[in-house]
């Protein structure tokens, strides 16, 4: 079998987005199955990862020469939202975009039954959900006593620390991040990510000021660390994982952070309808305060959650999910 892995934009795509692109090719070379990057038309299968308009008119060459067309739907225009200069205005004309782009794929797949839900309003293509799951490898040795201590001491925080890691994005909170740090002064806040979403050059521009504002105006305890090349620092920093994110497709950051045993507080939204508060989470609306509290000063209460959070994600395994997108590349073949 021979597929066409296809992600369009990807030199100027980071983040998640592109992780699960990574995380797909890496299960096709644990299965031994043959891609290419670019896109083309005579392999078995076209597999595009980003709607752009060359995977548009790609998908269109793939049916004519008889090719099946499979769509990965990380894009809704809620996600879209709430991330850069102008997305808002962007994410008005991107839905009846979207709509025409999705329809024309033989087969998509969703990343969690909640995005699949969103893209049901959008096309009645048929679909499959597959988790874009999370590579394990990228966190071993994430619990070293000595990586802790390097990062803690490289930002100069005091356990325990409240963590937050992925791109600095109004979409994933960041206004309840800065002002439930600033109600808890006595807990240091950190957020370890790109402060921009494309993790160039162009932060300025693309940042909106409002986001600029928010983590300008920040609390002393509130530390915004920037990229950092290690992704193994984070969660070896942090003692609770706050993802007050608003919209999400799924949330890599957040099943890394689980399989890390970080105890996770995360907004009560219907993407996170499969994880049970006071299990392997703690869910709020808005009044984030009183969970964070009770994990800070409870370590036991912490270690608990988190063991049962690091259980939870087995099922998202790279091995896990791998089989069934495999199995549905054989389908479709």
């Amino acid at each position: 079998m021979l597929v066409s892995h296809y992600f369009e934009w990807e030199s100027a795509i980071t983040g998640g987005f592109a992780q699960s692109v990574n995380n797909q090719r890496k299960i096709l070379d644990r299965h031994g199955i043959e891609y290419t990057t670019e896109p083309i038309v005579d392999a078995d299968l076209l597999h595009l990862n980003n709607m752009g308009p060359r995977s548009v008119y790609y998908t269109k060459r793939a049916q004519r020469a008889g090719t099946p067309v499979l769509a990965h739907t990380h894009n809704t225009a809620a996600d879209f939202r709430d991330s850069f200069v102008f997305s808002n205005q962007i994410a008005k004309p991107l839905r009846p975009y979207l709509e025409y782009a999705y329809g024309q794929a033989d087969h998509l797949v969703c990343p969690s039954e909640h995005n699949q839900e969103v893209i049901a309003g959008y096309t009645d293509t048929p679909s499959t959900v597959i988790s874009n799951g999370f590579d394990a490898d990228r966190f071993a040795g994430s619990d070293d006593p000595d990586l802790r201590r390097e990062y803690l001491d490289r930002y100069d925080l005091e356990p325990p620390v409240v963590f937050m890691f992925g791109h600095v994005i109004r979409r994933k909170g960041l206004d309840t991040f800065v002002e439930t740090a600033r109600a808890l002064p006595e807990y240091d806040f950190a957020w370890f990510g790109y402060l921009n979403p494309t993790g160039g050059t162009l932060d300025r521009f693309l940042q909106p000021r409002e986001t600029r504002r928010l983590v300008a105006n920040s609390p002393d305890n509130c530390t915004f660390t920037g990229y950092i090349e290690d992704p193994r620092g984070a969660p070896a920093a942090g003692d609770v994982f706050f993802w007050p994110s608003r919209n999400e497709n799924e949330g890599m950051a957040l099943l890394e952070a689980m399989h890390c045993r970080k105890p996770p507080v995360i907004r009560s939204i219907p993407t996170y309808e499969w994880l049970e508060d006071g299990e392997d989470c703690l869910k709020a609306n808005e009044e984030f305060i009183e969970p964070i509290r009770r994990l800070c000063e409870n370590p036991d209460r912490r270690r608990e959650i988190g063991a049962t959070a690091a259980e939870t994600t087995e099922q998202f395994t790279l091995d896990a999910v791998g089989e069934r997108l495999v199995g549905l590349y054989e389908q479709l073949v």
